[in-house]
């Protein structure tokens, strides 16, 4: 088991948060002294604060800076594809 605390500000994780759960991105995007606000980038994007003593089942990986560029790339035209979809209804 890990904990959030071991997350770094500003890094994209791939984290299990259960045993059994999907694996999620995830980003901490604010830390204060005992918590951390977080970007998760499920369907649809949340956000959430959490304690940092708060449990990980698992930590997979720290994306890397070009893994986080090529993710960014798309996910921006995935979104601008379903936003094309739905003006496309009015």
């Amino acid at each position: 088991m890990y904990t959030y605390d071991l997350l770094e500000n500003g890094c994209y994780y791939l984290v299990r948060e259960k045993d059994d759960s999907d694996i999620t991105l995830i980003k901490v995007a604010v830390e204060t002294d005992h918590c951390l606000f977080i970007q998760r980038f499920d369907d649809p994007t949340e956000t959430e604060w959490k304690l940092k003593k708060d449990s990980l089942f698992d930590i997979i990986e720290c994306l890397s800076d070009e893994a986080v560029k090529a993710w960014e790339e798309h996910y921006k035209s995935e979104n601008e594809y379903y936003e094309e979809e739905e003006d496309d209804e009015d």
